[in-house]
């Protein structure tokens, strides 16, 4: 998709299709409060045009509502779209987000290949968010997961403009856009990534794929296997890898600014786990196809560090990324096995389907021996945080409200939605072992949180984050402005989450 930018008149676009926000300003509430639905435009033309059909009250102007009309009286475009905001009072950037999506979606199936979004009037949204907002969505948007189909059609959108007929600083607008693309490309790499079957993305290919990412955007990167997790004495990691024919991968990606020599260094880790069976306590088979995605945390920090490498911000970062497949053989690790982790910590392994804990806990060793003073991992880890939070919230947990007051306020601008579970103490005793130090699993009872407590374990004191996205990093069916499959969560977070410092 080719995007650009357009200070012209709304009206005078010439393009197949020409979209235009609209809200409901009904401010009433109550059984008897009708929807006002009301365009997010200060073009007279365009507001003509449209005026028929919002007078009908059919169209509601609810979030990602579309109405189409062809041929609209005294515009150069061949259809207008129009799409809903929701209620003008909550429309905020993860509106335009998701409108703009629900835009490149609508005409994809329609053969149109080219289309113009009409950016909110400065007075409705700011319009530097708004702009960066929306060309997020439509790169998103844009994505389909079909990858491998044989009798695969393009539908791809070949142009994206974005029309800003008022802007009170196009500069500031023209910084957002660019950067607004940047976050969007960075985001559909991580669901590309994750989209990849296993027997296509080994950790060998993942590393690979990391490796390539840094050389086009100027990462330092290191990739390592089996010799080196022995020489770090990775004993939790190599205990996911050892029974696979496949070898492990240890990713390293560094970003070091320009005359940046002190202040933090921001370490992310990440899970990558390319195929999980489960190992020898095997999953069931209904649905373990989707173990393809149990990676997504990995990718998700392999999507921020592309992403600040590109928008350069005068931070430190690192990312360790654990990958590896968990498998059953005659060399896997069993239940009752006792591994010593990186940090001489001993972890008795009580289901060995627990087992990003596993890679995890030498990621997180790993990064602050490399010199990292503030943690941040993202994982695929727990069925159990689903059955807390459902598909609506991914769950974060943290060790240091400081910490997690930056994170918030990255929500903010990313428009992704964490909700902050507890840790505690009395958590930590459910997985403490009779025969080493810490056992694998709590138990039924607040599995999220028990393998939050597990990690903890091992970022023991330094500042961190731990975010549990297996609620949120695979979309079960299609939505207006998303396709099914990997969705790229917490990626847009953790990059703004680097960005505050």
């Amino acid at each position: 998709m080719r995007a650009k930018l357009s200070f012209a008149p709304v009206a005078s676009s010439e393009t197949n299709l020409l979209a235009v926000l609209a809200a409901d300003t009904q401010a009433a509430k109550g059984p008897d409060a009708k929807p006002q639905p009301e365009l997010l435009t200060n073009d007279a033309l365009v507001q003509a045009a449209a005026a028929a059909v919002l007078a009908t009250g059919e169209f509601k102007a609810g979030a990602n509502e579309t109405v189409l009309l062809h041929a609209p009286a005294g515009l150069a475009a061949q259809r207008l779209l129009i799409v809903g905001l929701g209620k003008l009072a909550k429309a905020a950037t993860r509106e335009v987000r998701n409108a703009a999506g629900t835009a490149v979606r609508f005409a994809k199936p329609r053969g149109i290949r080219e289309l113009v979004l009409a950016l909110p009037s400065p007075d409705r949204l700011p319009a530097a968010a708004a702009s960066r907002a929306a060309v997020e969505g439509a790169l998103i948007g844009d994505l389909d997961p079909d990858t491998y189909r044989s009798d695969r059609k393009d539908q791809s959108i070949q142009s994206f403009t974005l029309a800003v007929p008022e802007a009170p600083d196009r500069a500031a607008v023209e910084a957002a856009f660019a950067e607004g693309g940047i976050v969007g490309e960075s985001q559909n790499f991580v669901r590309s990534l994750v989209n990849e079957p296993g027997n296509k993305l080994t950790p060998t290919v993942l590393g690979q794929r990391a490796a390539l990412m840094a050389q086009e955007v100027g990462l330092q990167c290191e990739v390592h296997s089996t010799e080196k997790l022995h020489e770090l004495k990775m004993g939790a990691f190599w205990s996911v890898a050892q029974g696979s024919a496949e070898p492990p991968a240890l990713i390293l990606l560094r970003y070091e600014p320009e005359g940046v020599t002190n202040g933090p260094v921001l370490g992310l880790v990440g899970k990558g786990i390319t195929f999980d069976t489960g190992g020898i306590s095997i999953k069931p088979a209904d649905n373990m196809e989707r173990m393809k995605y149990d990676m997504a945390g990995g990718a998700a920090m392999l999507g921020a560090m592309r992403a600040v490498a590109l928008l350069k911000p005068k931070v430190r970062v690192i990312a360790v990324i654990c990958a590896a497949e968990n498998m059953p053989s005659g060399t896997a690790q069993k239940p009752g096995d006792v591994q010593t982790a990186m940090s001489g910590k001993t972890i008795e392994i009580i289901n060995t389907d627990a087992e990003g804990r596993l890679v995890l806990a030498d990621g997180l060793a790993y990064a602050r021996r490399l010199g990292a003073t503030h943690l941040i991992d993202a994982a695929t880890l727990t069925g159990a945080v689903s059955v807390a939070l459902g598909k609506v919230n991914a769950g974060a947990f943290s060790n240091d409200d400081a910490t997690y007051a930056r994170f918030e306020t990255a929500l903010a601008v990313s428009g992704e939605k964490f909700w902050r579970l507890p840790l505690d103490e009395e958590y930590a005793e459910l997985i403490k072992s009779d025969i080493a130090d810490i056992k694998n699993t709590g138990g039924r009872y607040g599995g999220a949180i028990t393998a939050a407590e597990f990690l903890h374990f091992f970022a023991e004191d330094t500042p961190w984050i731990h975010l549990d996205i297996a609620g949120g990093a695979w979309i079960e069916e299609s939505r207006p402005y998303i396709s099914k499959g990997p969705s790229g969560i917490a990626m847009r977070s953790v990059l703004e989450w680097v960005r505050s410092y």
